[in-house]
């Protein structure tokens, strides 16, 4: 007889499986906790980067009973970075079917930054399948917030960054850096598309925390086999205004009053600033705002997961 040698991992998901919701797409939905648990949702960021292995660890795999997919192009989810039929608009109704093929009348939504903006669209759009939201970095989906987590804010904050960024462009296209990235992310060229997508990415990724471990970017940066997908897909979202009329997320918040909510907020987000997540818990009216001071964006920066967590298993009770 055998003797185990390691114990089963209790964040280790009990199903998975490929779900087909129409156009094409099949999402990639992972069930973690057991069965029969507190239902809950969690929406992961981007648009484009997939759910995470420690994005599992927001639930207590003994009470819930949590569902995390990857949303359109994303991830484990096929077609891989198609941007066909893929809106904010497709992706709420994958969460109904998602909700529905699974049997669940009302669940806990979750999401952090993008995943924030489309937990908002998709309460707003169904508030009685909601029980609860948790809400990590307020993105609202505007044109005023991309300018200033690309531009605006990098050039007071980190202007040796945004250097670094805008010279990786060509001479000619410096003058206008945001909308020559987007048009470079957007072309069918590997050789255009993807050393724009890898500068997208370390860029994002040295604004998204207070002491990244790098803050210059290597000139030029290099193109790889596999572009990184986030920039290729939240290029073609920002393109569109996220599919959202003008503060459309802001403007219906009244439908939020009676689900009850934390946002978690990093002081010193340069990506998503507190501001947006004021403005929201001010019109949301049933949203307490958690600010966490020295933090910034990501969901990593000391003691954002512990706050998230915490609210997880609060509004879960």
């Amino acid at each position: 007889m055998s003797t185990p040698t390691a114990t089963a991992d209790p964040l280790r998901p009990f199903d998975a499986r490929m779900l087909a919701v129409g156009d094409g797409h099949w999402l990639y939905v992972e069930e973690i906790g057991r069965a029969g648990g507190i239902p809950a949702l969690f929406l992961h960021g981007g648009p484009g980067s997939g759910s995470q292995h420690l994005h599992r660890r927001l639930f207590d795999p003994s009470r819930f009973h949590a569902l995390l997919f990857d949303q359109r192009g994303a991830g484990r989810s096929h077609p891989y970075l198609s941007l066909a039929a893929n809106t904010t608009q497709h992706l709420v109704a994958d969460i109904e079917t998602i909700r529905a093929h699974f049997g669940i009348e009302r669940w806990l939504v979750v999401g952090g930054s993008w995943g924030s903006t489309l937990a908002l669209a998709y309460a707003e759009a169904f508030p009685e399948r909601v029980t609860g939201l948790v809400l990590r970095a307020i993105f609202l989906g505007t044109h005023q917030e991309v300018e200033w987590a690309f531009v605006d804010g990098p050039q007071l904050f980190r202007p040796d960054l945004f250097a670094d960024f805008v010279g990786q462009l060509p001479e000619a296209e410096r003058g206008a850096p945001l909308a020559a990235y987007l048009r470079r992310l957007a072309d069918a060229d590997p050789a255009v598309q993807g050393p724009a997508a890898q500068a997208w990415a370390a860029y994002e990724r040295a604004l998204s925390e207070l002491a990244p471990s790098r803050t210059r970017l290597s000139a030029p940066v290099g193109r790889s086999e596999r572009p990184p997908p986030t920039p290729i897909v939240e290029g073609h979202y920002i393109r569109n205004g996220f599919f959202l009329e003008p503060g459309q997320l802001l403007r219906d918040a009244h439908r939020l009053k009676a689900i009850p909510g934390v946002i978690v907020q990093g002081r010193y987000d340069l990506l998503c600033p507190p501001r947006a997540a004021y403005a929201l818990s001010e019109a949301w009216g049933n949203g307490g705002l958690e600010i966490i001071d020295k933090a910034g964006h990501a969901i990593t920066e000391p003691g954002v997961m512990e706050a998230l967590a915490a609210a997880v298993s609060e509004l879960g009770s």
